[in-house]
């Protein structure tokens, strides 16, 4: 076989193929990251500082995949609590980063991602700060 002939066969089987297998659209996850600690802080004048970015910044956010064994995206909360991410349509798990190794308390969150469609997952962490 000639080799014109084989990239003809070669650009014939891959025009075949990538039109099947075109991505979809990104979806987004976004929500609000609330960082909760048994023991408020009091500054001297009296008051509860606060959160700042700083503080949400402490606890990034991971997504894995559906089974919870490949992390697919890392995000931080903003200044006030809140996230938004594109993710590729599928199902993932979102956690916070240390929760295994018991440094912070936290459900993890299943979502699932459709094309063009945004999905809120809220996150609550017990820091475990006494």
């Amino acid at each position: 076989m000639s080799c014109c002939v084989k990239y003809l066969i070669a650009a014939s089987i891959i025009s075949v193929v990538i039109p099947g297998m075109a991505t979809e659209p990104a979806g987004f996850v976004e929500g609000h990251l609330t960082i909760i600690s048994p023991k408020e802080v009091q500054l001297a004048d009296g008051k509860t500082p606060a959160m700042t970015a700083e503080n949400y910044a402490q606890y990034p956010l991971i997504i894995l995949s559906e089974g919870g064994k490949k992390e697919i995206a890392r995000i931080t909360a903003d200044g006030n609590g809140n996230f938004r991410t594109a993710l590729p349509p599928g199902d993932y798990v979102l956690d916070v980063q240390g929760r295994a190794r018991g440094h912070v308390r936290a459900k993890p969150q299943r979502f699932t991602i459709v094309s063009n469609h945004t999905v809120r997952v809220d996150m609550d962490i017990d820091t475990g700060v006494r």
